[in-house]
């Protein structure tokens, strides 16, 4: 149903458990996903999450994607070429493929790019700046995404996402808590 993608996964230890944008329960959520929030409250009212973890999202249907699928611990974008993506290239092609309407969002100049590998004529795209504070006040803030993404997937008679997160239970805390963090590596290259 929709496709967030992020360029690589939160380079600190214990940070990415796997979804783009989301961290495990109990790790405060970093800077760009503060700024989701605060523009997801501008957006649609959602008071701020007490938790980072987007699993709820994912179980509706939205799938939070990195370009990247690994990082070296503590170094932004060091796994960038060594090949993850073309496999999520080809994921992106796969959803474009598909006869159901996928609203595809775009964060940042990196993830415009892939606007190429979509069907325009029957998926939605929704682009912004990066929710990074480096460029959040670039047009991000503001740009509500959110009700843009509910309103594409309503006019295509899809159920909207409820993005308020309060549906994470406690069984999903404790596995998603619980989780080993497979995207940071400790290698030496």
């Amino acid at each position: 149903r929709v496709l967030i993608l992020g360029q690589d996964p939160y380079p600190t230890p214990g940070h990415a458990h796997g979804l783009a944008f989301s961290v495990p329960p109990g790790v405060r959520p970093p800077a760009s996903l503060r700024n989701i929030f605060r523009e997801l409250h501008d957006d649609l009212g959602v008071p701020t999450p007490e938790t980072g973890c987007l699993v709820p999202w994912a179980e509706q249907g939205v799938l939070l994607l990195n370009a990247v699928l690994t990082v070296r611990a503590g170094r932004s974008n060091s796994h960038a070429g060594k090949g993850w993506e073309r496999f999520t290239d080809a994921v992106i092609r796969a959803l474009s493929a598909k006869d159901s309407k996928v609203v595809f969002v775009l964060w940042g100049a990196y993830a415009r790019k892939k606007t190429a590998l979509i069907d325009t004529t029957r998926h939605a795209i929704i682009t912004a700046p990066h929710p990074s504070p480096l460029s959040a006040n670039r047009g991000f803030f503001g740009s509500r995404p959110f009700s843009r993404i509910n309103a594409e997937l309503e006019a295509d008679g899809q159920k909207p996402i409820d993005w308020s997160l309060r549906s994470l239970s406690a069984s999903t805390r404790k596995s998603h808590g619980a989780r080993r963090d497979f995207s940071t590596t400790e290698d030496t290259e």
